[in-house]
């Protein structure tokens, strides 16, 4: 099963109401970003350093798919 979305940035991370990491993407929509093996292989946003790293790297964003087709 293939991914859809569009590639776009993580400009930062938040915590939300449940105690979620969330990345927030350049695009302005979010993602949850979870560590829940074996389904989601996510070690590094369990520590501050992990998630530093990951700042500036890609995650496809399926909204701005979404956005586009509603605008069509």
């Amino acid at each position: 099963m293939s991914v859809r979305g569009v590639p776009r940035r993580i400009v930062r991370f938040y915590l939300d109401a449940a105690g979620e990491w969330v990345a927030e993407l350049a695009c302005g929509h979010t993602q949850h970003v979870r560590h829940d093996p074996p389904w989601q292989s996510r070690p590094w946003v369990t520590s501050a350093e992990g998630r530093a790293r990951f700042i500036g790297t890609e995650l496809s964003c399926v909204a701005c798919v979404d956005a586009e087709r509603e605008s069509e």
